[in-house]
Formats: structure tokens, sequence, C-alpha cells
């Protein structure tokens, strides 16, 4: 069987070569995947825009209908770090839809990537650090408002942490998120999620995989999960701008296959998300995001 990979050319929202989110990531990381193979026809699946109705259910529906409509006031776009156009908030759009179609995938392949996503830093009010709508809670809460899962885990292994995931999740009891990321680092407010590993400056390959090792298990026994959500943000490295953790292009591999094969071989699905990411040699950094899919493929 082949990796189920969803994506969008309008992934891409067209930012200037040296904007700091690297736009140019997204068609550069589809290019990589072709490459390897992973990007067949029959494997690649195109989401259609989240509709308002389903980012409601995560965020606040004067935010929702700010971004639909190119409205958001100024000091939000200040926290969020873009303007919200029409191509960004279309983007925004399709890269929920994108996390919502791959979980979907994953509930009935076992395991399913989703070529953008990761947007851990939207809050239910607003949007913030990169992040317009957050995309793993609002398919979190789908799945659980329409009973198709009935406990949710969300693995964050971007280098910031993730709290505009634990700020939307903190009353839902059937969902727990899990942050490992540098400690020293954005936002510098976090929001407790249910399980934050803070890291120091300088973490490399072993230490950061031996710390991994530890939690894993213990993650698998609060309970028998349906869903596993995970963030591959590829900022751990350590030419990474904006990262301050020190993982090699070797560690990030290891990484992905120590997740991933943690919880296919017990049994649980797992959707991927590709989160951070924001060296300024972006083939480089798309070949970073590629580690995830190759490493999902060993289990499709």
């Amino acid at each position: 069987m082949s990796l189920q990979i969803v994506h969008h050319p309008d992934y891409d929202a067209g930012f200037a070569a040296n904007h700091r989110f690297p736009m140019s990531k997204y068609p550069l990381l589809m290019e990589a995947l072709r490459r390897r193979g992973l990007a067949a026809p029959g494997t690649l699946s195109m989401p259609e825009p989240a509709p308002a109705a389903l980012l409601r259910l995560a965020h606040a529906a004067d935010y929702v209908d700010q971004v639909i409509a190119c409205r958001v006031p100024e000091r939000i776009e200040r926290e969020i770090g873009f303007p919200v156009d029409p191509r960004v908030s279309l983007r925004a759009q399709l890269a929920t839809g994108g996390t919502m179609l791959a979980a979907r995938l994953a509930l009935g392949y076992g395991i399913a990537c989703n070529a953008a996503g990761g947007s851990h830093h939207a809050r239910r009010a607003q949007g913030a650090g990169f992040c317009t709508f957050n995309d793993v809670a609002v398919a979190s809460l789908r799945l659980l408002a329409e009973g198709a899962v009935e406990n949710v885990l969300i693995v964050d292994l971007d280098v910031h942490q993730g709290d505009g995931t634990a700020d939307i999740l903190k009353h839902e009891p059937r969902a727990f998120t899990f942050s490992m990321h540098c400690e020293r680092n954005y936002p510098v407010r976090k929001i407790a999620s249910d399980l934050d590993v803070a890291l120091p400056d300088g973490t490399g390959d072993d230490a950061y995989i031996e710390r991994l090792a530890a939690v894993l298990p213990e993650l698998s026994g609060q309970r028998r999960w349906d869903i596993v959500f995970y963030n591959a943000g590829v900022d751990v490295h350590a030419e990474d701008r904006l990262g301050r953790l020190a993982l090699t292009d070797e560690g990030l591999r290891a990484r992905e296959d120590m997740v991933i094969g943690h919880f296919r071989k017990r049994g649980v699905p797992l959707c991927g998300v590709i989160g951070g990411g924001y060296s300024n040699d972006v083939p480089a950094l798309a070949a970073r995001h590629a580690a995830l899919f190759e490493a999902a493929a060993a289990y499709a």
C-alpha cells in the first residue's frame, strides 16, 4: 500500500522570497516527495476549504468571520506575522481542510500525512506566530463531535510550544496534548499542555531522542488512543534560524521513525502534519520535511 498524502497547490500563498515565513517550502516539498516516489498518482488527495461551521468548533465565531472576510484587525495580523489577504485566508482554510481529510484517511488506512498543517499557535480567539487557524484542534474536535473517535492524542514536536492547541483543547478531557519544545523560545508566555517537556538550548540528537524515548511509553500508558496527530516540525534542526536546538538530519529521521513506529506498531492510526521550519536554504528545509513522509511510507 502507498502512503496517503493530502496536498493543494494553494498551500503556497505566494509570499516574497525574503519573507520570514518560507512559503516556497510547500511546492518544494512536493517536488522532493515526487523525486522519492512518494507522490504517485492515486496517493494524492486534494482538500476542500474548511467551512466556517467546522472552524467555529475550535475558534471564536467573530475571528473565523474576520479571516474569511479578510478583515482581521491589524493588531491580530501583527501577532500572526502577516496580513490576512485572500490568498492567506484561502490557504488557512485549505490547510485545515487538509488536516481534516488526512485524519479521515488515517482512520481508514492507518496512516496519512498532510503536506501542510501544524498551525499550533492559533488560539481560540485569534491567530498568532504564523498560524491563522489551528488545523489539528479543529480536526480533533470534529472527530470527537461526530463520534468517529473517543480519545485523541496530539504529539507536538515542533521546536515551539503548542500554546494554541493547549488553549483550545484545555477543557476537552478526551483530547490529550503533549508538547516537547525548546524552553527559551516562542511563545514567551506558554499555555500549559497536558504534558510539556521543555528542553535547554543546544539539545542535540542523543539527548533529544533519549528524552522522547522515555515519554512515548508514558503516553501510550495513559489510555487507548483512537488517533494520534503528530506535528513533525523540523525547526528543531541545528540550521533552523528560529530553533535554538541542534538536531541533525540523522536525528530528525530517527525521531520520525521512533514516533511513527511506536504508534503504528500498537495499531494506533496516525495523522502527520509538517509544522514549522525556517531555514534560509528552502530546498534543504523541504528535504527535512520529507523525512516525515519517508518514515510514514514505511508503515503505509
